[in-house]
């Protein structure tokens, strides 16, 4: 099974950011027999949900040649109640890069209150990929036309 946490890509300007949005619906598989009385979205999926877009955003900018794989994060914030049903717009951003490694932060928003960010995160590179094969991945994701 694949856990993809966005819904689709809005916007993304290379090197600089990316928007997405993703509905948490009540039926989404993660939420399943995950708390009995009420059903919460776990601050792990948000972080997780910012995660996968500035990935994207980071192979995206170095034209698909390498793969980013999130190794740290920090200073992390996330409501501790949210139930499903909201819209989640989701914007990250690259703050450096390098040819070893990126460092972004991103945030979440929802009727337009912060519900979740990361100050710092930061992939490592790896150069072993099929530039091709990560593009098409992106094209089907993500909804771009690229």
């Amino acid at each position: 099974m694949r856990f993809l946490f966005y819904d689709r890509v809005e916007k993304i300007e290379k090197g600089i950011s990316i928007e997405g949005v993703k509905s948490f619906a009540l039926s989404e598989e993660f939420l399943r027999g995950h708390f009995s009385k009420a059903a919460l979205v776990p601050g792990v999926i948000l972080i997780e949900t910012m995660a996968q877009l500035l990935g994207w955003l980071i192979m995206y900018s170095h034209d698909f040649k390498l793969a980013a794989i999130m190794t740290l994060i920090e200073d992390v914030k996330v409501s501790s109640a949210l139930r499903p049903g909201f819209k989640a717009d989701i914007r990250a951003e690259i703050v450096s890069t390098s040819k070893r490694d990126t460092l972004g932060r991103a945030e979440i928003r929802s009727d337009g209150e912060l519900i979740a960010s990361v100050d710092r995160i930061i992939y490592s590179h790896f150069l072993k990929i099929d530039p091709e094969d990560l593009k098409e991945r992106f094209r089907y994701y993500s909804g771009l036309k690229i």
